[in-house]
């Protein structure tokens, strides 16, 4: 059994690694800096703001090949503006993709 001190159902991890992020319903693609990563969310640096609850489709890409990337549909639930001008974005997970 795993022990954890935070009050969650899923153990956030930091990570510090690529993602790219676009709108459900658009083509355009962003890229940022993903900062944590849990079974049921995530968090990433983007160089703009998101309403919440807004419908994204993001693809995190692992720094070494051994892990595999993952692409996963999200629903955001914060943006927060940081001291350089970019937004933390903190958003829940609703399905992972499949190949």
């Amino acid at each position: 059994m795993l022990n954890h001190d935070e009050k969650r159902d899923y153990i956030r991890m930091d990570v510090d690694c690529d993602i790219t992020y676009k709108l459900a319903d658009s083509s355009e693609v962003s890229t940022g800096k993903c900062t944590t990563l849990s079974g049921a969310g995530v968090s990433f640096i983007a160089n703009r703001p998101f309403d919440v609850g807004l419908a994204m489709e993001v693809s995190i890409m692992p720094k070494t090949q051994i892990t595999p990337p993952m692409t996963a549909f999200i629903e955001v639930v914060r943006s927060v503006k940081q001291g350089d001008g970019s937004f933390e974005i903190a958003a829940s997970i609703k399905s992972i993709k499949g190949n």
